[in-house]
């Protein structure tokens, strides 16, 4: 999955507008503006789509942890560089205060079931022996579980097909 497909669904899935998405990336201090949203949010053939690079979701995502939870004391953490679906597992994980009884539950609202063992492999660090990539699949299907969960409800999602951006 693209950074712009996670963004895409994270805010179908929140219902966020262009300019709640700018008050997200507002809240780890990053300044966007509508029409860089709205480049972002495009599909993929459409002429006007930007790539979203991988420091702006992490700072989407840091945005959204302070959203949700509240700003740390201190400075903004700084933005990785390059992000797996590991990273962006764990912050949604922290921005929606998930516990992994919550991850496993958004995952079998998609029809996806996956063990205890294997979900805590995901938040291993890299070199653990017990470390596992988060594939496409747990992303796109935990992602599908977060709009049933959030939204009741299953859509075009389904189908590999993006709701409309505004």
């Amino acid at each position: 999955m693209t950074n712009n497909d996670i963004l895409r669904r994270i805010r179908y899935s929140f219902d966020f507008s262009d300019s709640a998405m700018m008050k997200v990336f507002a809240a780890a201090d990053q300044k966007v503006t509508q029409e860089q949203v709205t480049a972002w949010l495009k599909k993929d053939d459409d002429p006007r789509y930007v790539s979203l690079p991988d420091p702006m979701m992490a700072t989407f995502l840091n945005g959204l942890i302070n959203e949700k939870r509240g700003k740390r004391d201190g400075a903004q953490p700084a933005p990785e560089q390059k992000l797996t679906n590991n990273i962006i597992l764990n912050k949604l994980k922290i921005a929606l205060n998930l516990k992994a009884e919550d991850l496993l539950e958004y995952l079998e609202l998609a029809n996806f079931s996956l063990g205890k063992h294997e979900l805590s492999a995901f938040f291993r660090k890299v070199g653990h022996k017990h470390y596992r990539e988060c594939k496409d699949q747990v992303m796109r299907n935990f992602l599908q579980g977060l709009q049933i969960k959030l939204r009741g409800e299953v859509d075009a999602t389904e189908n590999n097909e993006e709701p409309e951006a505004e």
